[in-house]
């Protein structure tokens, strides 16, 4: 299960600050900041069989990695999201332009997805390319991964900007990743993000494609 927080930042400027943020430096973990550049492309099949059951199928490119998620029953209260998810390790660049739902036939949810998907093709719906500087904190009862990612999601029908702050539970109590960004929040006047980078661009290509007739 994936729980995080998730914060929109006004600007490069203030992503920034963030990122150098002092009370985060002294109980950020030695060796565990990096910057990595990161392509997600996001898939389903013609009919759209995913979207209308809650499932997200993404592969994305983490630095020099590859790994494809299946993401389900999700649900967000004032910028915490949680949902179920499983990551899968995989490897050649062809799978972020023609995957297949067998990536995931060792679980449960991916034979789901198997079955749904009926071995009908996936099509790329969007992409998200941006940049995440990473680091882990641990501040006594809790472990967590603060992001803050700067970029672009990307679609047929226009272009979106990110920039947001992420706080990804690793291991301990979810009330710590809500006082985390609570307390980056005051700081920085950030704003809560219900809204998931995909489900942005599922809003834009909503709202832009034609109406069929």
């Amino acid at each position: 299960m994936e729980i995080e927080m998730k914060y929109r930042v006004p600007g490069k400027g203030c992503a920034d600050r963030i990122w150098e943020d002092k009370a985060l430096s002294e109980i950020c973990e030695a060796d565990s900041r990096e910057t990595i550049y990161m392509k997600a492309a996001y898939f389903d099949t013609a009919d759209r069989i995913l979207q209308k059951n809650d499932i997200a199928f993404r592969v994305r490119m983490e630095g020099v990695k590859t790994i494809a998620t299946l993401k389900w029953n999700g649900s967000c209260v004032d910028g915490l999201h949680v949902r179920e998810e499983i990551n899968v390790p995989i490897s050649g660049e062809d799978c972020l332009i023609r995957p297949t739902a067998d990536i995931f036939k060792e679980s449960e949810a991916g034979r789901v997805v198997m079955e749904l998907t009926g071995g009908r093709p996936l099509e790329n719906l969007l992409e998200i390319h941006f940049l995440r500087r990473r680091m882990r904190v641990d501040n006594g009862r809790s472990i967590c991964e603060v992001a803050v990612d700067t970029g672009e999601i990307v679609t047929d029908y226009g272009k979106l900007p990110v920039c947001e702050l992420e706080i990804e539970l690793y291991s301990g109590e979810k009330e710590d990743v809500t006082a985390i960004g609570g307390e980056l929040a005051e700081v920085y006047g950030l704003a809560a993000e219900d809204e998931s980078k995909y489900f942005r661009g599922l809003q834009l290509i909503r709202n832009a494609a034609p109406v069929k007739e």
